[in-house]
């Protein structure tokens, strides 16, 4: 798993490698109203895309992959990636 976050200060999908986080020209103005998304995040672990909330990129809330074939779940805490502790 990457372990700092790379952030990108334009869209462009080729350079969105795992890690890479891409904020939200209109942050915050979609989604649930007490925690909209914020930014694209590419799985430090897998690369697969998704969206974040603000929560998510604060550190208040885990960040789970959605992909099929990966189970990172991590916490963003300023910009590096702190893998969830095993229960």
């Amino acid at each position: 798993m990457v372990a700092e976050l790379n952030i990108l200060t334009e869209w462009i999908p080729e350079q969105m490698q795992p890690g890479t986080v891409f904020v939200l020209e209109n942050a915050g103005e979609v989604g649930k109203g007490e925690d909209p998304y914020w930014a694209v995040l590419a799985c430090p672990e897998c690369g697969t895309l998704g969206l974040i909330t603000r929560r998510q990129m604060a550190g208040i809330t885990p960040v789970i992959c959605g992909s099929d074939k990966c189970s990172a779940h991590f916490f963003i805490r300023d910009e590096d990636v702190q893998a969830c502790k095993p229960n």
